[in-house]
């Protein structure tokens, strides 16, 4: 069973956990991971740099749509970066992920 990943910027950490909490609560993810990185990016016709937090969020394919629309409805982003990435891992893992979610 193939799962995915979901990497989504954040504007901090608070933020972070907020978004990743309202996920695990609702069961749609089984876990994340946080990471801070630095970003530049056009934004309003000019280029910023800023530093955000990246958080890699994992879940089965079929829950893609619902974290999209889950994070869309709490991020305080404009426009949020919510990225899906197909992937595989070893199968005890991908059991786990699949046991976890609904």
């Amino acid at each position: 069973m193939a799962f995915i990943l979901v990497y989504i910027t954040h504007k901090n950490m608070e933020e972070a956990k907020k978004v990743v909490s309202h996920l695990l609560q609702k069961k749609i993810i089984a876990c994340a991971n946080f990471f801070p990185i630095k970003s530049s990016y056009w934004w309003k016709g000019r280029i910023d740099e800023t530093d955000e937090v990246v958080s890699i969020v994992k879940t089965i394919k079929g829950n893609w749509k619902n974290v999209k629309s889950e994070v869309k409805k709490i991020h305080p982003y404009e426009v949020p970066c919510i990225m899906k990435i197909d992937t595989e891992a070893n199968e005890d893992y991908e059991k786990w992920i699949k046991e976890v979610v609904k």
